[in-house]
């Protein structure tokens, strides 16, 4: 069974960074305004941060598995259509019987494109709207071809088996490459929790230790402004490493806003337990 995930829109995209940028902006004013100097002043803004990027990352998380569920079923449209042209049936007949199949997110799509074509649309005006709704690099290349082979006319099917074999073909590739890259985005996992548990130790074996020693007048080290140090350092490495982390993953910088949520909440859970 496919799962089916809801498309993002653009305008639900918008609203959600606005909220987002709107929401961290305010925590940021008040955080300056009631805690600048002080202790607190970090941890309000590590929230901040985290309301500016959890909705974006939430968003683009679920339209990254909606395009990837789309361009999956692609090679199963082709074999349908494949199938209805050897029976006899036009291009449009057989893109409507592909509408009654079980396509995940992609079946409501091409039902809306045949709705069109029913109302008077032509074909190749539904199949382009269609291509710019679900805007996947597969599906940009594909739709061209099948409005080509509309104008050729006659039995295209040998067209559509190799665009399916193709399409197969460029999943297949996909996913090695994405099985190639999970290393490079594990090892700026650990590298990430290594540096974490040395600035723990480091913390706590020296320079705890080091504030305690009797001095004359101003301490050489407060224990309270290293810790202050240390935090804002393992924010920025877990934000900046999982842009990196996305960037080699999946291929994009916005891909890596999960993986920079999930290192900051670990690097903020570690260091309010052990310091």
């Amino acid at each position: 069974m496919v799962m089916k995930m809801p498309k993002r829109q653009k305008r639900a995209n918008r609203i959600v960074w606005t909220i987002s940028a709107a929401s961290a902006l305010v925590i940021t004013m008040f955080d300056v305004f009631m805690f600048w100097g002080n202790a607190e002043f970090d941890e309000l803004l590590f929230f901040a941060v985290i309301a500016a990027i959890l909705p974006p990352a939430a968003l683009a998380y679920v339209d990254y598995k909606w395009r990837k569920a789309v361009d999956e079923q692609l090679p199963e449209l082709f074999r349908i259509m494949v199938q209805a042209q050897q029976i006899g049936m036009t291009l449009p007949q057989a893109l409507e019987e592909a509408a009654k199949r079980d396509l995940g997110p992609l079946t409501a799509e091409l039902k809306k494109t045949t709705q069109q074509i029913s109302w008077g649309m032509s074909f190749d005006e539904a199949l382009s709207d269609l291509a710019k709704r679900v805007n996947t690099t597969l599906v940009q290349r594909t739709v061209p071809i099948i409005i080509e082979a509309s104008y050729s006319g006659g039995h295209v099917e040998k067209v559509f088996d190799s665009m399916g074999k193709f399409i197969q073909t460029t999943l297949f590739l996909e996913k090695e490459r994405r099985t190639q890259t999970r290393p490079y985005t594990a090892i700026i996992y650990v590298t990430f929790f290594v540096f974490l548990f040395t600035i723990v130790m480091l913390f706590k074996s020296f320079f705890v230790s080091v504030g305690q020693l009797p001095t004359l007048g101003t301490p050489f080290v407060e224990p309270e402004g290293v810790r202050r140090v240390f935090f804002d350092m393992t924010m920025i490495q877990a934000f900046f490493g999982g842009l990196v982390a996305g960037k080699m993953g999946e291929g994009t910088i916005i891909a890596g806003l999960k993986h920079s949520l999930i290192l900051m909440l670990c690097g903020y859970l570690a260091l309010k337990i052990f310091l």
